[in-house]
């Protein structure tokens, strides 16, 4: 046995070199987006079981559903979209003058 240690993709092809890092890449994502919709999760089960205790608070989760709603709309929806977006600009107002 050798004391000197042989660096293994010196030895591996380009195209193998690069498959190997898109695989990291990809498995990184992955364990992203697990952790993602487990936050995802636990946010969405504080949002409906912890009341909301001043108007501001019922606004948030109103903000958060609106912005699912708003994400599952197809883009030629121009009409639901733009009364998604006027009623986040009526948040915005009436949290300034309150």
């Amino acid at each position: 046995m050798t004391d000197h240690l042989v660096e293994l993709d010196k030895h591996r092809g380009m195209a193998a070199q690069k498959a190997t890092d898109l695989r990291r890449a990809l498995a990184d994502v992955e364990n992203n987006v697990r952790q993602l919709r487990e936050r995802e999760a636990d946010l969405e089960n504080r949002l409906m079981t912890v009341p909301a205790a001043s108007w501001s608070e019922a606004a948030v989760k109103a903000r958060y559903l609106l912005n699912l709603y708003a994400a599952s709309l197809p883009v030629e929806d121009t009409r639901h979209r733009a009364l998604v977006s006027a009623l986040f600009d009526d948040f915005a107002r009436l949290s300034e003058e309150s």
